[in-house]
């Protein structure tokens, strides 16, 4: 086994002899004459997150089975495992069930509150008014975690079973074998300055070169969306649509405190045109998690997720649960799939796989998604077993056998159930259609119907924001400390921190072009046409359009400054900017969030 040690010390002896000649000190970096350090493994999993661990571990466990011995790596972009990981969250615990029978035997499992109650309510701008939930939304047998912790401690079982988990190695590229089938993948650069110079402690990203190659990167992960767009992957599937999810983290007061209760909530502060809704789930240790979400198919160009969010928390209902002696301890976002079964991609291509929200397997009727995840890489882990257990072959790795599984799995049958919600929405029913046709189903049809809504005009999330001049623009309330604060107060409970002279990593990036003109258009269309809705939309104040009529690369006075620093790897951006030309790419391995209790 290479250990992470070993690695590292590998790629620096490398370096020393690469970094030999004086000639290459803040050269430019050119990727096409660079050296890199290659090593061969079985198996390469992109993201160390519940799908990706998932796979690593049953792998291992097959491993066992069948007596073959598999070298399984693990890559993940995040300083520790865990660390880039937020979610609600509520697990339903069926897939673990599966993967680890004796998990609630552990002594440090982190699934230590039991869901003992579930409500509903829909909010006025005053009044919390109670209503039946769908059974879909019922939490019996569940848990109510940090999927942070969860991840974490998968992270230990899988590398207690000898897989390599390598946390700061975020996996940059794909690598490709001479037939354009994908030969493994290759981590990020690390050194390079902001110009894409090469500084005295350049490192050059590393192949791992694997007989099959999984990618769980999460919604919306650069590496998919490059297969998906090279491999047609979508060309039977609807477009995957998204929400952004903005969550925080309080102490509350112990007279607020009630263990285990899962409470969902819809209305204000949202409109009747924007899809979403907020939650509060009451965590062990006193805490509860709270937050919101945004379907980023909204329309208004002047809505900031995450002022909705601070305004929602000064209603009646959120002002008293917050009230007394309450800490806001934590605060994330973190965009997630909501397109459903009609959204899934072809799941294979040559030379490996998507698993998870790589593919996108949410339950957005459950609200709810790392069971499907976590089964996902189990059965791509059975499939790629039954792969390795072949021999030695020419061609490249055929995975159809794990999307043939998947569709006879009980994910396909969860998802094939609540099918119709969400996408009810984008029918000529509207808003208010929508919500009634969710009730019927969830509650007497239950997917047993002989239509499936598709959307047929293929819109985008980003397709579906509308011109500025259509909408007058939001007032948001003033920040109210410590109910509401503004956003870079927020955003130190995220511990994110990128080097500063880095390439910034979110590019003004279309059909491959990236320049001056590029980027002018992209001001010219921003703040003429939507107000500049970026620097609204991002929950970490990565984007500003500001005055400044010298640059060349601005418009009518205006250019577009990227903080990436702030960026918390939450891929609004990349989804919802109308004009399609911002690219989110892997920073240096090790950058981003710190997420620890999220």
């Amino acid at each position: 086994m290479l250990t992470r040690t070993v690695l590292r010390t590998r790629i620096l002896n490398f370096n020393r002899l690469f970094h030999s000649s004086s000639c290459i000190n803040r050269q430019l970096f050119d990727s096409s004459t660079v050296e890199r350090v290659s090593e061969d493994v079985d198996v390469c999993i992109v993201g160390a997150g519940p799908a990706g661990l998932s796979t690593a571990i049953r792998l291992k466990q097959l491993e066992q089975e069948l007596g073959k011995e598999f070298r399984v790596v693990v890559l993940e972009k995040g300083a520790e495992v865990g660390s880039h990981i937020l979610s609600g969250a509520v697990i339903e615990p069926r897939a673990l069930d599966e993967l680890l029978p004796d998990w609630a035997l552990r002594s440090d499992n982190p699934l230590t509150q039991a869901a003992t109650s579930s409500h509903m309510r829909f909010l006025t701008k005053s009044l919390s008014i109670p209503i039946p939930h769908p059974p879909q939304m019922s939490n019996q047998g569940n848990y109510i975690v940090s999927l942070s912790r969860f991840t974490a401690w998968l992270g230990n079982i899988a590398e207690e079973m000898g897989v390599e988990v390598y946390p700061g190695f975020a996996g940059a590229g794909v690598v490709y074998a001479d037939d354009g089938s994908v030969a493994g993948v290759r981590t990020n650069e690390v050194g390079l300055d902001r110009l894409g110079c090469m500084k005295e402690s350049f490192e050059p990203g590393m192949e791992f070169r694997a007989k099959v190659t999984l990618i769980a990167e999460g919604a919306h992960g650069s590496i998919a969306k490059e297969l998906i767009q090279k491999f047609d992957l979508r060309q039977n599937s609807d477009p995957q649509t998204y929400g952004i999810g903005i969550k925080e983290i309080w102490r509350v007061d112990p007279s607020k405190y009630r263990p285990g209760e899962v409470v969902h909530t819809m209305g204000w502060p949202l409109d009747f045109r924007t899809y979403g809704g907020g939650w509060v789930y009451h965590m062990a240790d006193g805490l509860v998690s709270l937050g919101l979400v945004i379907g980023l198919d909204y329309a208004n160009p002047y809505l900031s997720p995450y002022k909705e969010f601070q305004r929602m928390k000064h209603h009646p209902y959120f002002a008293q649960l917050l009230s007394g002696n309450s800490t806001r301890i934590g605060y994330g976002g973190r965009s997630l799939n909501e397109g459903g079964l009609q959204s899934v991609p072809q799941l294979y291509f040559p030379g490996g796989a998507l698993v998870g929200c790589s593919a996108g397997f949410v339950n957005i009727a459950k609200i709810k998604g790392t069971h499907n995840a976590m089964k996902s890489g189990m059965l791509a882990a059975e499939a790629a077993a039954a792969v390795l257990a072949q021999g030695s072959s020419s061609e490249p790795a055929d995975m159809s056998q794990y999307e043939i599984a998947l569709k006879n799995s009980w994910v396909w049958s969860d998802l094939s159930e609540v099918r119709n919600l969400r996408e009810s929405f984008h029918t000529p029913l509207g808003i208010w259609g929508g919500i009634i046709y969710s009730g019927v189903d969830s509650l007497l049809l239950k997917g047993r119907t002989p239509w499936t809504f598709r959307n047929r005009t293929r819109l985008t999330d980003a397709q579906h924001t509308q011109p500025a001049y259509r909408f007058r623009p939001i007032k948001y309330p003033p920040p109210q400390p410590p109910l509401s604060t503004d956003l870079l107060t927020s955003l130190t409970l995220t511990g994110t921190n990128h080097a500063e002279d880095q390439p910034v990593h979110l590019r003004v990036r279309k059909d491959g072009i990236e320049d001056t003109t590029l980027r002018k258009l992209h001001v010219q269309r921003n703040v003429s046409e939507y107000a500049g809705l970026l620097q609204r939309a991002c929950p970490a104040g990565v984007y500003e359009y500001v005055e400044d009529g010298t640059t060349a690369d601005g418009w009518n006075g205006h250019k577009l400054v990227i903080n990436s620093q702030n960026c918390i790897h939450c891929k609004l951006c990349d989804i919802k900017v109308p004009t399609q030309d911002i690219t989110w790419t892997v920073p240096e391995g090790g950058g981003g969030p710190k997420y620890t209790i999220t």
